[in-house]
This record gives C-alpha cells, structure tokens and sequence, in this order.
C-alpha cells in the first residue's frame, strides 16, 4: 500500500499524520460554526482569555486557569454535542455547556469582587454571558421541542432560576 495512504486509507501530509480536509469517514454532523449560541460563546471566550492576560500571576494556576476553563467549556461542549448523533446526546452537551455558563459567571463575579476586573469590564462581560444564556436558553428549548421527551417545565424552570440566579450574582 502506498505509503501516503497507510493510516486508513485516507490521504496524509508529507510527514504522514491524516489531513484535516479528508472528511469521508466522518458521519453527518451540524455545522456548529453557524450555531448563534456557539459564536457568541466563543467570543465571550476570546475576551476572557484577553483580560485574563492582567491577571496577578500567582493566580494563573488557580483563578485565571478555572475561569478560562469554564468559559472555553461553553463552546467546546456545544461543539461536542453537535457531533453527536441523537437530540439526547446533543441536549446533554448543551446542559453542560449550560453548567460552564454558569461557573464562568460566577468567576467573572469573583474576579470583580478580588479587584482584578474593572467594573466596565465586569458589565460589559455580564452583559455578554447574558446575552450566551438567552440564546443558548433558546438552543436548549428547541432541540427539546425536537425531541418531545424532556420535560420542558423542567428544563425551563432550570434555565430559569441559572438565568436569575446568576444575574443577581453579577449585580453585586
């Protein structure tokens, strides 16, 4: 067998690792890049990592890491989920990704309250999780509508009480 196509059959660059272009063997899948919820998350993500970078050093493996973390969370379990090949599936990623929306709020909050971020910042990134949650809200809703199985009271009431809950949260 040809030595550009020993790893599975598919085509490799010269230094034999498969190409990332080769998707023959990946099943159907949604594209997550025109998923509202996942553009707004991986933007909320990008500012995080930008304002993190002023962070007191002696942080860097405690509350910069965690923050970072829970905030790449939200995108990265969108993207997971949407690879997956039941609604079941998906909604348990967007739960998750739900969850991680909610850690970062809070070590938003934490990191205003230590003096680490301005208030402007601290609205502006309030503002911004706000805005991911009502439209991951709105994500989470229907792919539920889709399914018919979840308890949509249920669902709804959860959402509800991360939605507020956090809010009051951010306004201290």
């Amino acid at each position: 067998m040809d030595r550009a196509r020993a790893w599975w059959g598919r085509p490799q660059t010269s230094d034999f690792r498969p190409q990332t272009s080769d998707h023959r063997h990946q099943t159907t899948m949604r594209d997550y890049t025109k998923i509202i919820a996942w553009q707004k998350a991986d933007d909320l993500t990008v500012a995080v990592y930008e304002v993190t970078r002023g962070f007191p050093k002696d942080e860097m493996y405690g509350l910069t890491s965690q923050l970072r973390r829970a905030c790449y969370s939200v995108p990265a379990n969108i993207v997971e989920g949407s690879a997956r090949d039941s609604k079941k599936d998906y909604l348990h990623f967007l739960y998750i990704s739900r969850g991680s929306l909610s850690e970062t709020r809070y070590f938003l909050h934490l990191a205003h309250r230590l003096g680490y971020l301005g208030s402007e910042h601290q609205r502006n990134f309030a503002r911004d999780a706000e805005e991911v949650a009502k439209v991951l809200h709105g994500l989470i809703t229907s792919v539920e509508n889709e399914t018919g199985k979840v308890s949509r009271l249920v669902a709804r009431v959860t959402s509800l009480f991360v939605l507020s809950g956090a809010s009051v949260l951010l306004r201290h």
